[in-house]
Formats: C-alpha cells, structure tokens, sequence
C-alpha cells in the first residue's frame, strides 16, 4: 500500500513538472545563457582579446539550443511560423543573430564577434520578456496563416537579425579603429580581424539583410491581393519597411560607388539598426494588418 501511494504521488510530480516547461521557460533559460555570455563578454573586454576564446562560443550555443526548443514548441502549438506577437517576433530575430554568429564563430578570428553580440543579444531576449508582449492568440488575424504569410514573416525578421549582426560587426570595427588609434599595443596583441576584414564582414551582411527585405517586400501585392479593405499606399508598416529599404539603400550605394567606407559606414550600419529597433514595435502598434 505505502508504495502504492508513493508511485502515485511520484507520477503527479512528474506530470506537473512537464506541463510547467513551457516554451516561455526554455526561452527564458536561453536569456539567462546569453546574460552569462553578456557578462564574460566584460572580462574579454578587458584582457584585451588576447587569445582564441571558446567558452562565449559555447554559451551561446547552449542559449539558441534552449531557444529553439522554446521556438519549436511555440511553433507546434500554432501549428505555423510563431511571429504573432512581439515576443515572438523578438525571440526570432534574437534567434536570427545567434545562428548568424555561430555560423560566422566557426572561423576563430571572427569568434569575438560573441563578446560585441552577447550584451545586444541578451538586451533583446530581455526586452521579449516584458509582460503584455506575449499575449494568448485570440480573435481573427488580419491575414489568415498561409504559407506565403509564414515566409513573408520570416524573410522580414531574418533581415533584421542580418541587420543586427552587420551592426555589431560594425561596432567591433568602431573598437578595432580605436584601439589601433589610441591604444596600438593592445590592437596588436589582439587576436580580432584585421580592421578591413570587419567592414567586409559588416558589408556582406548588409547585403544579406538587404536582398532579404527585398524579397519580404516583394511578397506585398500578393499578400494584400484579395485583401481590398486593406490599402497598401496607407498602411504604416508598410511604408516604414520601404523607409528602412531605402535608407540601407542609400548606405550601400555611398559605400558601393562612392567610397564611403571605414568609421563613416560603420556608424551607418549602427545608426541604421538602432532606429530599426526603435521604431519597429510602435510602427506595428499603428499597422491594421501588422498590429500584435
């Protein structure tokens, strides 16, 4: 009998502590993964980059392995692609910019790019926790799920990660700049990416993001095509997409044809993203067919 009522009790705490996990709690040990990525990014800062660091590497690893379990979860529930609200929307592009990084991380000189990205990718996931971003998918969305919405949206958010990752690249050029003007020892005992590797890096995926929101926008007259009561012309999400289109237009083409390069393009580059996280969730808030 005692083990009867053991295995019984036993069971119910098992059953409770699945049901808990939910993906809001795998993503929020992901965000604990990047504060701790955040704050040994400090100590990096301060030995000066002398050595092929792995250990941001694998915290940021083990942070989009906890998110994308957090995502998939998310995305099983919906049964589609989960960017409904700005936590979800948030938690994409975060994951954006940690894939990018690890992709780019597997070339060792590139790898210190985790201790410039680590504190804008925790500052993000921070921000998507916020109550009243995530709030339970009621009522009829604008646009029913579709699998040229699910792509609209996910071309839209990976160039916004591209969009963050070139300007934390950039800021890794702003660093290197300063360090090989006022601090000359330490630049050269770094082991970061020569100076005109990083505007490669930042420009490339400059263009990256770029031809991604191309390929987002393009998609509007198909989505808003048997949608009459929705006008493109009118709509604030819309026009502030083709804003932030043309002004990483106008970046590109002044770096492209006109030779604007160096600490110029690398303000740019931050400039340009710091007013696409600015703006995005009050231009979403005002759009009829985007609001969340």
């Amino acid at each position: 009998m005692p083990e009867f009522f053991l295995a019984d009790a036993l069971g119910q705490i098992n059953f409770t502590t699945v049901s808990w996990w939910t993906d809001r709690h795998f993503f929020l040990l992901a965000v604990i993964a990047y504060g701790v990525s955040a704050v040994y990014s400090l100590f990096l800062w301060r030995k000066g980059f002398r050595k092929h660091d792995h250990v941001n590497y694998a915290l940021l690893l083990a942070g989009i392995i906890l998110q994308t379990k957090a995502m998939f979860m998310r995305g099983l529930t919906l049964q589609e692609c989960p960017v409904h609200n700005l936590y979800e929307a948030m938690t994409f592009v975060d994951w954006t910019i940690v894939a990018a990084y690890l992709v780019f991380g597997l070339w060792p000189r590139v790898r210190y790019l985790g201790a410039f990205a680590a504190p804008v990718i925790f500052a993000i996931g921070v921000f998507a926790l916020m109550p009243g971003l995530d709030p339970s998918h009621t009522g009829e969305p604008a646009f029913p799920a579709n699998d040229l919405v699910s792509l609209h949206a996910a071309l839209t958010l990976l160039s916004y990660g591209a969009f963050g990752l070139s300007s934390v690249a950039a800021v890794m050029y702003l660093s290197q700049e300063h360090d090989l003007k006022f601090h000359k020892l330490r630049a050269v005992f770094a082991v970061m990416p020569p100076i005109d590797r990083l505007e490669i890096i930042t420009s490339r995926l400059l263009w990256s993001g770029f031809l991604l929101l191309t390929a987002c926008l393009a998609l509007i007259p198909f989505l808003f095509k048997d949608r009459s009561e929705f006008h493109v012309a009118s709509d604030p999400k819309v026009i502030w997409s083709a804003l932030v289109w043309c002004l990483y237009l106008v970046l590109l083409v002044l770096h492209g044809r006109f030779s604007q390069s160096g600490r110029k393009f690398a303000w740019g580059a931050v400039a340009s993203f710091a007013f696409v996280v600015l703006t995005f969730w009050g231009v979403n808030l005002l759009s009829p067919t985007h609001r969340f």
